[in-house]
């Protein structure tokens, strides 16, 4: 069977593309793209229904006009994707969706992982405004992403996180890159930060205790409390010491993924 040849292909942004197959033009894409173009979906607007209804996103197939078939996917979340939720909001933290599909398909994902805040028809050049909105209502954002779409999302927020086997500009456009493109190591990424600020604030108290201290009762401040030159050389040595083994445990930390 010799199929006809394919020209004037077209990507249309957040919406599918458009060829010409023939003497006919094709349309592949949502139901944004078909409304924009007029379709008649009569003949499938019933069962596009249905399947959105189940969860499923539904790509259009037109052909002058008219819409002659449907394909229903059905995305999987990823097997760590639930607990990884759920460990993050029993650390206060509040994870939400931002998705370019239909609000149902959404939904039902987030059921699934235990997410509450959904936003999705979101198209391309939208995320970063997503993450600005949020931003305005003073949270603090960390952005998970993989596709050429995330980078500017990525690169918005606060903290950008790219999943390892994503694309190289979402890579070059995040802050963190998860190398086993696993979503969980997200949570180690988080608590290894958390264990190294309290780490550099522990670090911060002992510096700051031997310049307050010693450094001036060597020099006199405290008379009659005076210590000599050479203690007070000793304890900048032992504080030096304690800063770096105290740094040094910060190999023992416990963390939840990053295996």
């Amino acid at each position: 069977m010799q199929l006809d040849p394919l020209t004037g292909f077209t990507n249309i942004e957040g919406k599918g593309a458009r060829a010409e197959i023939g003497s006919k033009t094709v349309l592949l894409g949502n139901r944004r793209l078909m409304d924009e173009e007029k379709v008649d979906m009569a003949s499938l607007k019933d069962e596009a229904a249905r399947l959105q209804s189940a969860g499923q996103t539904v790509v259009h197939v037109a052909q002058d006009g008219k819409l002659v078939g449907l394909i229903a996917i059905a995305d999987a979340p990823r097997p760590t994707a639930t607990a990884m939720v759920k460990k993050m909001r029993e650390r206060g933290v509040e994870v939400a969706m931002l998705t370019g599909d239909n609000q149902a398909t959404a939904e039902r994902i987030a059921r699934e992982l235990g997410i509450e805040m959904v936003i999705a028809d979101v198209l391309p050049g939208q995320k970063a405004d997503k993450i600005k909105e949020l931003q305005a209502q003073g949270k603090k954002v960390g952005m998970v992403g993989d596709g050429v779409n995330d980078a500017p999302a990525l690169t918005q927020a606060e903290v950008g996180f790219a999943i390892g086997a994503g694309t190289d500009v979402a890579i070059e456009s995040a802050d963190v890159v998860l190398m086993k493109s696993d979503p969980y190591d997200v949570l180690g990424a988080i608590e290894l930060s958390r264990a190294t600020l309290r780490k550099m604030h522990q670090n911060l108290f002992w510096a700051v205790g031997y310049n307050v201290i010693a450094f001036p009762a060597a020099a006199g401040v405290f008379y009659p409390l005076v210590i000599s030159p050479e203690v007070a050389a000793l304890a900048m040595s032992g504080s030096s010491a304690l800063v770096a083994v105290n740094a040094l445990l910060l190999k023992r930390t416990q963390l939840d993924g990053l295996g």
